[in-house]
C-alpha cells in the first residue's frame, strides 16, 4: 500500500514541543516582555536561553511522550504552553508532551474529495452522543453514511475553559478538549471517518481567545491589539511575525497532524489586519494550498462583510467557499414570519432576496444596510455556485435564540420540506446541522461551564445581545426561562436524541432527505466542477412565488420553480417531466401554476443562451 504524504512535527513548527531524538525535545516560547523564562518538566526547572526576537527556547533530555510540563515567569508564576498539544487537565495546569507518530493510520491512501461532492453535516462533539467523545461518534459515523452525508464539520474542539461549552471561547488551540479525548482519539475519529469516505472538517477561531485560562497576555502583550477589541475580547495583532507564525503553524499543524480535509474559519471580519503586506486570511490560504498540493483541502469562512476577493478563482484559489448566511436569513423570514434582530433586513421584499440569494450568492452586495446604516457587501455574481454554503440551520441560528429552538419547532412541515428542496437541489453548497436529517426537535442551546463574575458576565452578555427580540423579553417578563448557560441541565439538553430516527416522523424526514441527496449526486454533482460564475438567472421573484435557473455547462441547465405562499401562483410554464417535485399531499401541479407550498425542479439540456 502507497505511504501517504503524511507531515511530521519535527522542525515544521515555530510553536509548541518538537521532538529531537526519542528522548530529546525542544521547548519553544514567545515571551518578548521576559528576560528569562524556564520550564518546570516535573521536578525539574531548565532555564531556557534566549534566542532572539522574543523567543525563549531549550532542548531538553529525558522528555518522552507523556511527560507534563509548564513554563515558569519571572514574577514566579507558571502557565500552560499557549500551543499544547494536550493538556493533563483543564486549561490553567500542565501541558503534556505528544509524540504525533505514534498512531497508525489506515486509511493512509485517502487524499481527500473534490469540493462538488460535499454534503456537510456539522455537529457539536459533546452533544452529538450521549458520551459526547470522539469514540463515541464513531459509532454513528455508518449512519451519516447511509444517509449521504460526504463531510462532516466539527465545532471548535480547542481547550477551552471549563467541561463543557460551544469551542468558540478556545484557550489552547493546539489541544483537543480532553472531555472529548484524547489526540489520538480524535485521529481515530477523523481516520474512521475516510474509511466510510465522509470528509471531515473543524471549525477554527482566530480573532480572540476565550476568557478563561488565557495567559499570553502575561508574557507577550505584543500579541494582542491595545487599540481594537472584538465582541468576545482582545484583537489579535498579526503585525507580529510570531503571531501570524503561532496561526499558520495552527492551521497546518491541524490538516497535516489530525489529516484533517478542511478548515471553517470563524467570524474573520473581525481579523484586522491592514498593516500587513500580505494580510493573514491570504497568507493563510497561500501557505495551505502550498504545503498540500497533492491533497484535497477546503477552506470556508464567515464573514460578515459579504466580500469576494478571497473567493475568486482567477488568479488561484485560496479560500473555497463563504458561509452564506444571507440566503439563511430571508429563507428563516419567509418559513417563520420573524422580523426582529437581524432579520429586519431581510424582510423588504423578501422573494426578490431569496431568488438573488440562490442565482447569485449574497442578498446584500452593497446595499444599505437598514441595521448599520451602511453599504453591505459587494458584486457576487461572478463567482460561482460552489463558492457559498448554504443552511437552513447550524449551531449560531438554533442557539443564538432565547431557548435554541430549531426550525423544526418554528414552521409547519409543508414549509420546512419545500425550504429542504431547496436547500439539497441549487448548486450551492448544502449544509445540515445535526439531527436536521431526522427533524429533531430538541433544542441546541448556549452552554458554558464558567464560575463566579465570569459567569454572571456571560449571562448578562447573553440577555444584552438579544435584547431586540421578543423572545427574549418574553423569557425576562416570566412567560418562560430563559436557559442558564452554567447550568450543566442546559448542556444535557442539548444533546440530540438519537431515537426520533426510529419514529415514524424521523423515518419520514430520513427517507425525504435521502432521496433528495441521491438525486443531488447522481445528477447535479457531476455538473458542478465546470459550473462558472454568473451562472445564476432570476425568471421570477413575486408574492411568493420564485423560479430561478442556473446553466450548469454548455448544454445543462437547472431550473428550480418554487411557490412558498398560502395560494396557487402562476408561472409562465413549468417543465412536463421535473427531476424532483415536492407538492403537497392531494395537490396538484398544472402547466403554468403551482399549489401552496411546493417545488419543482427540472434539469434541462438546452444550448448556452447569448
Amino acid at each position: 500500500m502507497k505511504q501517504a504524504n503524511l507531515r511530521t512535527e519535527r522542525a515544521t513548527y515555530s510553536w509548541g514541543p518538537q521532538k529531537i531524538a526519542d528522548d530529546q525535545v525542544r521547548f519553544r516560547l514567545w515571551a518578548p516582555d521576559c528576560q528569562s523564562i524556564s520550564v518546570q518538566i516535573g521536578d525539574r526547572d531548565l532555564s531556557m536561553q534566549n534566542a532572539g526576537d522574543g523567543w525563549h527556547e531549550i532542548v531538553a533530555n529525558g522528555v518522552t511522550p507523556g511527560c507534563e510540563y509548564l513554563f515558569l515567569l519571572p514574577d514566579g508564576s507558571v502557565v500552560p504552553d499557549p500551543a499544547s498539544r494536550r493538556q493533563a487537565g483543564d486549561v490553567h495546569g500542565p501541558s503534556v508532551v505528544v509524540d504525533h507518530s505514534a498512531y497508525r493510520w489506515t486509511n493512509l491512501e485517502w487524499q481527500g474529495r473534490p469540493w462538488e461532492q460535499a454534503v456537510i453535516y456539522e455537529l457539536h462533539m459533546g452533544t452529538f452522543t450521549a458520551e459526547g467523545t470522539f469514540r463515541a461518534a464513531i459509532e454513528k459515523l455508518h449512519l451519516l453514511s447511509e444517509l449521504g452525508i460526504t463531510a462532516v464539520e466539527v465545532m471548535p474542539v480547542a481547550q477551552f475553559g471549563g467541561r463543557r461549552g460551544w469551542g468558540y471561547d478556545g484557550t489552547l488551540l493546539f489541544a483537543p478538549h480532553n472531555e472529548y479525548g484524547t489526540p489520538e482519539d480524535m485521529k481515530a475519529f477523523v481516520d474512521a471517518a475516510h474509511g466510510y469516505g465522509i470528509m471531515v472538517f473543524l471549525d477554527v477561531v482566530y480573532n480572540h481567545f476565550g476568557p478563561e485560562g488565557n495567559y499570553i497576555g502575561n508574557y507577550a502583550s505584543a500579541f494582542f491589539d491595545p487599540a481594537r477589541q472584538t465582541p468576545w475580547g482582545s484583537a489579535i495583532n498579526f503585525s507580529q511575525p510570531a503571531v501570524r507564525d503561532f496561526f499558520i503553524d495552527n492551521a497546518l499543524y491541524w490538516l497535516a497532524e489530525f489529516r484533517l480535509d478542511g478548515l471553517r474559519f470563524d467570524a474573520v471580519d473581525h481579523l484586522a489586519d491592514n498593516e500587513s503586506e500580505v494580510e493573514i486570511l491570504v497568507e493563510l490560504g497561500q501557505r495551505i494550498r502550498a504545503a498540500f498540493p497533492e491533497r484535497e483541502i477546503h477552506l470556508t469562512t464567515e464573514d460578515n462583510r459579504n466580500v469576494t476577493y478571497l473567493h475568486r478563482r482567477e488568479s488561484g484559489l485560496l479560500h473555497t467557499a463563504e458561509w452564506n448566511d444571507d440566503f439563511h436569513s430571508v429563507a428563516h423570514v419567509i418559513a417563520t414570519g420573524e422580523t426582529e434582530g437581524h432579520y429586519k433586513d431581510f424582510v423588504a421584499d423578501r422573494w426578490t432576496k431569496l431568488a438573488r440569494a440562490l442565482a447569485e450568492g449574497y442578498v446584500y452586495q452593497g446595499e444599505i444596510s437598514s441595521l448599520s446604516g451602511r453599504p453591505r457587501g459587494e458584486r457576487s455574481a461572478g463567482l460561482p455556485p460552489v463558492a457559498f454554503v448554504d443552511f437552513l440551520q447550524n449551531h449560531d441560528q438554533i442557539g443564538n435564540r432565547a431557548l435554541g429552538e430549531r426550525l423544526t419547532c418554528l414552521t409547519n412541515q409543508e414549509m420546512l420540506k419545500a425550504f429542504t428542496s431547496i436547500l439539497m437541489l441549487s448548486p450551492q453548497m448544502p449544509l445540515l446541522f445535526m439531527g436536521q436529517e431526522w427533524g429533531e426537535t430538541q433544542p441546541f442551546q448556549f452552554f458554558t461551564d464558567f464560575s463566579g463574575e465570569l459567569a454572571d458576565a456571560v449571562r448578562e452578555g447573553r440577555r444584552r445581545e438579544f435584547a431586540n427580540f421578543s423572545a427574549f423579553n418574553k423569557c425576562e417578563s416570566g412567560t418562560d426561562t430563559i436557559p442558564d448557560p452554567n447550568d450543566p441541565g442546559t448542556f444535557r439538553n442539548s444533546k440530540i436524541n438519537w431515537h426520533g430516527r426510529e419514529e415514524g416522523k424521523g423515518r419520514a424526514w430520513l427517507l425525504f432527505f435521502r432521496e433528495l441527496i441521491t438525486l443531488r449526486r447522481t445528477h447535479i454533482v457531476p455538473l458542478l466542477e465546470t459550473t462558472g460564475g454568473s451562472a445564476g438567472r432570476i425568471l421570477k421573484a413575486q408574492d411568493g412565488a420564485v423560479a430561478v435557473e442556473w446553466q450548469l455547462s454548455e448544454t445543462a441547465i437547472l431550473r428550480l420553480f418554487a411557490n412558498l405562499s398560502d395560494d396557487r401562483r402562476e408561472f409562465d410554464s413549468l417543465p412536463r417531466n421535473p427531476l424532483f417535485s415536492c407538492v403537497p399531499a392531494d395537490l396538484e401541479v398544472n402547466e403554468t401554476s403551482l399549489p401552496p407550498l411546493s417545488v419543482v425542479v427540472a434539469l434541462e439540456q438546452e444550448s448556452r443562451k447569448a
